[in-house]
């Protein structure tokens, strides 16, 4: 298992890496995602973090915009992973709050405005942080399928 551990740092290791300001020339139209973060060692090289893709046609630049530049957690399982790790580490009562998913009218009806200044605070925190920690590669896979 480390063996094939490994191998799999060395195969997307030795990827052409991309970093927040990517350019949608340079990433396919479908594929899956391999997020590196600054810093993690793993099989003495980059570690992986994260291996995501897209459901929709032709939507991996759009997936990745959602993670690096959109502030909005309930587009983002990665981006509210992030915030809770922040919000966990310090012990912060805003938790309980940052879990409540607000995609819905009635959650945003209902909650919205009550957290809106400490969520824009949060998400800001999030994508200085995505922006300035993780790079990423990409593998372009076409078949929804195959990605999946």
């Amino acid at each position: 298992m480390k063996d094939n551990c490994h191998k799999v740092h060395i195969l997307f290791n030795s990827l052409p890496t991309h970093t927040f300001d990517f350019k949608k020339i340079d990433i396919p139209e479908n594929g899956i995602y391999v997020l590196f973060e600054k810093g993690e060692i793993g099989h003495d090289l980059n570690r992986i973090v994260r291996v995501g893709t897209h459901t929709g046609l032709n939507q991996l630049f759009s997936r990745l915009k959602q993670h690096f530049l959109k502030e909005n957690k309930d587009r983002s399982i990665f981006r509210k992973n992030i915030g809770r790790a922040f919000l966990n580490r310090e012990n912060d009562s805003f938790l309980k709050n940052w879990e409540i998913d607000l995609t819905s009218k009635i959650n945003k009806t209902n909650y919205s405005e009550r957290f809106k200044e400490e969520t824009l605070l949060l998400e800001r925190r999030i994508t200085t942080y995505i922006q300035e920690k993780f790079l990423f590669v990409v593998v372009p896979i076409d078949e929804k399928e195959k990605r999946l």
